[in-house]
């Protein structure tokens, strides 16, 4: 990808560098997994009234085909940022290389402030950073932060998950049956994202019967960071068969919750953590 004009140092608002824009799809899925082109339909945002890179000039950047408009227009900006961290999920936005808010925003077919905005969010988030008049490099991530946060991630959810193992009824446990069964179905299906959200909502649940907000928030930060694949790892980084272990860890531990057994609970609990990167 050529480089483009001059932008904003602030917001990162210019031209790409080192990105194949003809190569990028957001969010590109593994072929022949129907749950993922489905999401992929899903998260394409719709087209903001013809304003669509509006002075943002690209300088011989190739053309990037516009998706098929499928949501409002008021919700762009939150369709923007859910297709960018699905691209992060699996591996389409690449660790290192950078990407411009023009180009991103003609993919999507929508105007470069939403990208910017989903960007900037991104940001705050750890993963992107700024390059001046460029545009926003993807942070490159190690397999030693990947254990570090997954070490941290034990630290915050499993004293609650113990602790809820003696207080929690087993009727609210047999509610979140649904949830745990549905991370099964998302790994089955091979998508990284698909299975990473199913995988965020059921800690979700869990965390929520504490009845603490920040504990919730905090605690999906962190799942959401370590659910991005570490450098040198392409599309699918992890595939079907990991995901579908990791699923079943889930059904598991909500089977030792249900029967109250306290010690096979926290071995259950100490073995998810610790492959959870």
């Amino acid at each position: 990808m050529k480089q483009g004009t001059q932008g904003s140092a602030a917001t990162g608002d210019a031209v790409t560098g080192p990105a194949a824009a003809g190569r990028f799809r957001v969010p590109a899925q593994p072929a022949g997994s129907d749950a993922c082109r489905e999401r992929d339909r899903r998260d394409r945002p719709e087209r903001a009234g013809g304003d669509a890179v509006r002075g943002e000039h690209t300088h011989g950047e190739p053309a990037l085909p516009r998706p098929r408009p499928v949501v409002q227009r008021s919700s762009v900006r939150g369709q923007v940022l859910g297709a960018l961290r699905t691209a992060l999920v699996t591996g389409d936005l690449r660790p290192g290389e950078v990407y411009s808010a023009p180009v991103l925003a003609e993919r999507f077919g929508v105007s470069a402030t939403p990208v910017r905005e989903a960007m900037q969010q991104l940001t705050l988030e750890g993963a992107v950073e700024v390059v001046p008049n460029r545009g926003f490099r993807v942070v490159e991530r190690s397999a030693r932060e990947l254990a570090e946060l997954a070490e941290i991630r034990a630290l915050i959810e499993a004293p609650v998950m113990m602790r809820l193992a003696r207080t929690v009824s087993v009727e609210r446990w047999a509610e979140l049956r649904p949830l745990a069964e549905a991370t099964v179905r998302a790994a089955s299906s091979g998508c990284r994202a698909t299975y990473a959200e199913a995988d965020r909502a059921f800690h979700r649940a869990v965390l929520e019967l504490a009845g603490n907000e920040q504990l919730v928030r905090i605690a999906e930060d962190l799942h959401r960071r370590a659910q991005w694949p570490p450098v040198g790892s392409g599309p699918g980084a992890r595939g079907r068969v990991e995901l579908v272990a990791d699923a079943h860890e889930h059904t598991a531990l909500l089977d030792a919750l249900i029967a109250g057994d306290p010690d096979v609970v926290r071995s259950l609990v100490e073995e998810h953590f610790d492959g959870a990167v």
